[in-house]
């Protein structure tokens, strides 16, 4: 079977189909590495497909600071969506991004994000 892409990975965990995955990864992995460091994003986008590096290198070292909102708004605007839809898609293309990563190198990126951030990584729980 072949290995499915990023984008069907995204598509698959935030339930929507491929053609709107694409702009919901670009919108989300730009604004991720806006928070990040620069050295950050680079290691990150040296394990993701060679279409979706660019959207992780920066021009400067330098972390923007903005929090939870800010990161779901300009996802949102990115991404031409509404803010429900920011948080599904962030959640499912960072955590497709731990998975395409690793764990060392995805945990080394969360750890220069706010805990509310960070924890759209984390899995849902399931309910009893």
């Amino acid at each position: 079977m072949a290995e499915l892409s990023f984008f069907d990975k995204v598509a698959a965990r935030a339930g929507v189909s491929p053609e709107a995955a694409q702009p919901l990864t670009q919108a989300t992995l730009r604004t991720l590495a806006e928070r990040i460091s620069g050295g950050e994003a680079a290691a990150l986008a040296g394990h993701v497909a060679n279409e979706l590096s660019p959207l992780l290198v920066k021009g400067t070292e330098d972390p923007e600071a903005f929090g939870y909102d800010e990161f779901l708004r300009r996802i949102a605007d990115r991404a031409g969506i509404d803010g429900g839809a920011a948080e599904r898609g962030a959640r499912a293309v960072l955590q497709t991004l731990h998975r395409v990563v690793g764990h060392r190198e995805f945990t080394n990126a969360m750890a220069q994000l706010p805990a509310d951030i960070r924890a759209l990584a984390e899995p849902l729980p399931h309910g009893p």
